[in-house]
């Protein structure tokens, strides 16, 4: 893309990209609130806290532009909150930022989802699409159905790690210790030799999201779902993988609709781990 600069524009990709902090969190959120987005400072919070932020400032305050990597080891790393303030559009900031995350990842695959707006640039950039992701929103209408998980307890949680690993391909371990004090609840249905499938339900700003969930099959990762929309007041949110077009039907027919689709895109080899019992992401900035 040929970028076209007025005389004495700055030239965005000679500036320097400097990593975030928690210091940054209320410049991060004001810059989302700017293009529109909710102003979700607890998930930025995670984020800055799980990954690395990187930001190139605005010398008339602010950011320019922001982006998170979070790392789970060697093999993936995933891209979120990609925002460029409205003022500094299609001048080469977006394209700086994720080559910058690209040479800094240290990861074999790369993964993000994106929005119709940036799925070109990632293009241009060597990413690939390989799913589809799509929002599904509203008052969760159950069937009545008696509960079959329970609460996760600090036990579980070296068991719940290893199912994990061994499905994402990456090392979540951190973050799954850290589900309880981030979310809302933390369950999970018991099988035979350990967990069957666990699933945690977290606030955001106007809307509960479900994730992650894993498990073993279609109706243990229902049943994760319908029990943990059972514990939520007001709308949920279900990101839902285009590789499971079932769950679409099931979604509509308790009450949600399709709000957006976003395209799952990786640059690198194809994903790791085994992935046929990964239902639903952590959250889209992170997988």
């Amino acid at each position: 893309m040929t970028t076209h600069r007025r005389p004495g524009q700055m030239v965005w990709t000679d500036q320097p990209i400097r990593d975030l902090d928690a210091e940054d969190l209320a410049a991060c959120v004001a810059l989302a609130e700017s293009r529109d987005w909710q102003p979700e400072h607890h998930k930025w919070r995670l984020l800055l806290t799980a990954g690395t932020g990187y930001g190139i400032d605005d010398p008339a305050g602010g950011f320019a532009g922001v982006v998170v990597c979070t790392r789970f080891g060697a093999a993936l790393a995933g891209i979120g909150m990609m925002l460029v303030a409205a003022q500094h559009e299609r001048q080469g900031i977006g394209g700086h930022l994720i080559r910058h995350v690209i040479a800094n990842a240290g990861s074999d695959t790369i993964w993000l989802t994106a929005t119709g707006y940036g799925r070109p640039l990632y293009e241009r950039l060597g990413f690939r699409a390989v799913d589809t992701c799509t929002q599904y929103v509203g008052e969760f209408d159950g069937d009545g159905s008696p509960v079959r998980s329970r609460p996760v307890t600090p036990k579980d949680v070296p068991a719940i790690e290893a199912m994990d690993a061994d499905e994402f391909g990456g090392d979540r371990a951190d973050l799954l210790r850290g589900i309880p004090e981030f979310a809302d609840q933390f369950r999970l249905v018991d099988g035979p030799a350990g967990p069957s499938g666990f699933g945690a339900a977290w606030r955001s700003t106007d809307n509960t999201i479900i994730g992650p969930v894993v498990a073993d099959d279609i109706d243990t990762a229902r049943v994760l779902l319908a029990d943990l929309a059972a514990g939520v007041t007001g709308p949920v949110r279900l990101d839902l993988l285009g590789s499971r077009p079932a769950q679409f039907g099931w979604a509509e027919a308790r009450g949600l609709r399709p709000v957006g689709t976003t395209t799952v895109m990786i640059i690198g080899p194809d994903l790791p781990g085994d992935r046929q019992r990964l239902f639903n992401p952590f959250m889209v900035a992170m997988g």
